[in-house]
């Protein structure tokens, strides 16, 4: 029997001990990111939030690649081969900065870099991974349309063939890193079905108009793709897949890593309210002190904590090949549904205070609007779990 002075002690930041459950590298690997955070991002994302810009993404990209986070669950081409739980590990740490320094990350290494990764031929694998795992190249990742997001099969941007070439016409909306990319990755409808191509953005006839007057995300590039008589040569074209299962497979990966992201704003919400609560007085005590706030902290906490268990868990499955598309649509659901409830309940907590962007609450908050309905709406994932459950269809009466 341990004796009680070798007991742990209670950790606030990790009230479950989870911690205990990463390896000594990871959190090496965790303690690297939240640095590059706290270095490159942190003391400016207020003021590009609230400026609606990230001009340094380039120069992020590139800092990112020497750290390996680019691709970093991908094997070779320069990517550092790492864990699923490593990868979510990370996640974790940047959407705690900021929902949109994840997205960069996301869509990067979980949609461009993985569709060429998993689809893509040897060639095109050469040409563009290494770079884009080095943060030399940015990659973008063209589906959602103006008009087709839920549904992707009735997307009308569509290539048709030419010669021995392709030639492409059509809109793509919501697209991060559209006005900064190298590299698009493009899907579109074909005689033989949906399709994905592999489209340098100095093509003629492509352009990627950045989106202004947003209210979240507003620490990142979104834009608009312009498909103008884009002709491309025979081997742009993926070789092999067709269909839908080529985007789905993508998107699932990102998914993966929303799981952990989203957990991550919360988790920043919860400290936020946690340090300020401590310090704010009112009535003559710390409103920490009331019982209240109090139970709302302990409601925070088992959100957020039950949050990283999740998370944890679907990333060990992954690791040993057998988490499912349907178990990754149950994390996304719940944890970014968490995640804006603690956001929520941070903001009043914080009083007047909640609305600055002298604090995080505000821009995760709103930020997590946009990850409640990306990469699948909540009703989307919420049919997914049902079917699943029941065998019986639901997207069409």
């Amino acid at each position: 029997m341990s004796s009680q002075s070798t007991r742990p002690t209670f950790d606030p930041h990790d009230p479950l001990g989870i911690d205990d459950l990463l390896s000594p590298e990871q959190v090496a690997m965790r303690e690297s990111v939240r640095a590059l955070c706290r270095d490159h991002v942190t003391p400016y994302v207020g003021e590009w939030f609230e400026k609606g810009e990230m001009p340094t993404v380039r120069e992020l990209a590139r800092e990112l690649g020497k750290l390996g986070v680019l691709g970093m669950h991908l094997d070779g081409y320069g990517c550092a081969g790492m864990s699923a739980v490593d990868y979510g590990v990370a996640c974790e740490e940047l959407e705690a900065c900021d929902s949109g320094l994840r997205s960069l990350v996301s869509v990067q290494g979980s949609l461009a870099m993985f569709a060429l990764w998993r689809w893509g031929s040897e060639e095109q694998k050469q040409q563009w991974l290494p770079h884009m795992a080095a943060g030399e190249a940015i990659g973008c990742f063209g589906l959602t349309e103006p008009d087709q997001g839920s549904d992707p099969s009735s997307m009308r941007t569509h290539a048709r063939r030419d010669g021995d070439d392709w030639v492409l016409n059509g809109r793509k909306m919501w697209i991060t890193n559209g006005t900064v990319a190298s590299v698009a990755i493009v899907w579109a409808q074909t005689e033989d079905g949906v399709r994905g191509f592999v489209v340098p953005t100095d093509t003629p006839g492509f352009s990627a108009p950045e989106i202004k007057q947003k209210l979240s995300l507003r620490a990142s590039v979104t834009s608009e793709l312009v498909l103008d008589d884009v002709r491309l040569p025979a081997d742009a074209v993926f070789p092999e897949v067709t269909g839908l299962k080529g985007p789905l497979s993508c998107l699932n990966e990102a998914r993966y890593g929303i799981v952990w992201g989203s957990n991550g704003a919360a988790r920043s919400c919860l400290e936020s309210a946690l340090s300020y609560t401590k310090e704010r007085e009112q009535f003559g005590k710390p409103i920490a002190g009331f019982q209240l706030t109090q139970s709302k902290i302990a409601d925070m906490a088992v959100r957020v904590h039950n949050g990283r268990l999740l998370a944890l868990h679907l990333g060990n499955r992954k690791d040993a090949g057998t988490l499912l598309p349907q178990q990754v649509s149950f994390g996304k659901l719940d944890n970014v549904r968490g995640a804006l409830e603690v956001a929520r309940t941070a903001r009043t907590m914080l009083g007047a205070n909640g609305i600055s962007l002298e604090y995080p609450v505000i821009r995760h908050m709103t930020n997590l609007e946009s990850v409640l309905t990306y990469e699948g709406t909540s009703e989307m994932h919420a049919l997914t779990i049902g079917q699943a459950m029941t065998g019986i269809p639901a997207f069409r009466g």
